[in-house]
């Protein structure tokens, strides 16, 4: 009997020591990759607002999905708060507790293309490997409308990443360091001309990738909240994908959030945002996703 409770304890023991040890690598997994410092060049813009550039740069802010989590005035929301993680986007304005009273003009585009803050530690889910191509001339026009909406006094709660959050970041589940999927020392990707090309249709869609995955191809969404849906299938396969699609099917449904069948597609595909897109987007975008390679895919079909 001795033996057993001996044993029974022994167990109990060594489980309690593999817990800490677990908690312990975890934490000091994440708390050094938190931590690191990223010493990245960042090119100043020439930022100039007149009410053209400021209408581009509005435009860039809505289709490349800035508003869906700084807000519609840049004062900054609770983007999720779930037991992996509270995720939360800073105001943006010149208000009180907005950030643009200490950003300076490169700590903006080294936010934005890097994904590095002020201090040069790394931005927490900030989508900036989204981001990193984009042109200059759109980066600038996006900056000179941030940097002229009007102030709002507003404060955001820190962010929280619990140790649900922890450990799958730990364990490669989820990605809430974009500043580590990115090549800070790579030349600037050219930036394709505007027109209803491929390359150009590349360029727009590189946040479609956030959701639907690097091959466009759907599936669960890291990091989202868990009442999210998949998302869709976007490549052209016939069975999973937008291979029955036309492109007037997908102009309509990322300009009314309608599919072919009439269904509605569901509200969190910001179809609110592309349906800000010129018909020279929609058709850039389109030219492109035909373009791949059809991908099978559990997603659900309907491509949005």
């Amino acid at each position: 009997m001795g033996r057993l409770v001996s044993g029974l304890i022994s167990a109990v023991l060594l489980a309690v020591v593999a817990v800490l040890a677990m908690v312990s690598w975890v934490y000091l997994t994440t708390e050094r990759r938190f931590s690191r410092a990223y010493d990245v060049p960042a090119r100043q813009l020439n930022v100039t607002v007149d009410p053209d550039r400021r209408e581009r740069g509005a435009h860039v802010a809505r289709i490349w999905g800035c508003f869906d989590c700084h807000g519609e005035d840049l004062a900054g929301t609770v983007v999720a708060d779930a037991p992996p993680m509270r995720l939360v986007a800073p105001n943006l304005t010149a208000g009180s507790g907005g950030i643009a009273a200490r950003y300076g003009p490169q700590d903006w585009v080294r936010a934005i293309r890097h994904g590095v803050g002020p201090d040069l530690l790394p931005l927490v889910y900030m989508p900036s490997h989204d981001y990193w191509v984009l042109s200059d001339e759109d980066l600038s026009a996006l900056l000179g409308y941030v940097q002229s909406v009007p102030p709002v006094d507003a404060s955001q709660p820190s962010l929280l990443i619990r140790g649900l959050g922890r450990f799958l970041f730990a364990t490669g589940r989820l990605d809430l360091v974009p500043a580590e999927l990115i090549d800070h020392e790579a030349p600037r990707p050219r930036a394709p001309a505007p027109g209803p090309t491929v390359e150009y249709g590349a360029y727009l869609a590189s946040g479609c990738k956030r959701c639907h995955g690097p091959d466009l191809g759907g599936g669960i969404i890291g990091g989202a909240p868990l009442d999210w849906p998949a998302a869709p299938n976007l490549t052209p396969d016939p069975e999973t994908g937008l291979g029955p699609w036309s492109q007037d099917d997908f102009v309509r449904a990322l300009r009314e959030g309608t599919r072919p069948d009439g269904s509605a597609i569901d509200p969190v595909m910001p179809w609110r945002n592309t349906a800000e897109m010129t018909a020279v987007e929609l058709a850039a975008v389109w030219a492109y996703l035909r373009s791949l390679p059809p991908v099978r895919s559990a997603a659900p079909e309907g491509g949005t």
